[in-house]
């Protein structure tokens, strides 16, 4: 499901005034190589990105939003990243703006596959032969990677 029913409503009070959201991004490794999704609404590659529905645990989204998106099994190990991105207008004018924690992920089964309709592809890259994708992406990938002992929080 492309936009979750609780934004749905929210959006039906609200229009497509600014929309405070917590999302999840999921980089899941296996070995040396990094789980991505071709997103449908853009064709960029990116790692799992979701929304965190109302009471959900962010780590269980996370691990949720991979199983929904890419079919594979993944455990949160880790939260590597917590920051603010910028506010993101759609092409329909809702504008929202996205808490996104960003978690280390395992995985643990499962083949590469798009599940839910919100990707074309999924696959796995290898972390020195990743495709073309936006900076903030790779800084994504990268910060999971490094996997600090603690989490980055941006200033």
């Amino acid at each position: 499901m492309a936009t979750p029913d609780f934004v749905l409503a929210l959006r039906e009070k609200i229009g497509t005034a600014s929309l405070w959201l917590s999302g999840v991004t999921a980089v899941v490794l296996r070995g040396e190589d990094v789980l991505l999704v071709k997103r449908t609404d853009s064709g960029e590659w990116t790692p799992v990105t979701g929304i965190i529905d109302p009471g959900e645990e962010p780590a269980v989204a996370a691990e949720r939003e991979v199983l929904e998106e890419a079919d594979i099994v993944a455990v949160a190990e880790s939260l590597s990243w917590v920051r603010v991105i910028p506010p993101v207008r759609y092409p329909n004018g809702d504008v929202s703006q996205y808490l996104d924690l960003v978690f280390r992920c395992r995985y643990v089964s499962g083949e590469p596959f798009p599940a839910d309709g919100e990707n074309t592809e999924a696959a796995w890259f290898p972390l020195d032969g990743l495709p073309a994708m936006s900076e903030d992406m790779r800084a994504r990938i990268r910060v999971a990677v490094e996997g600090a002992v603690r989490t980055r929080f941006e200033r």
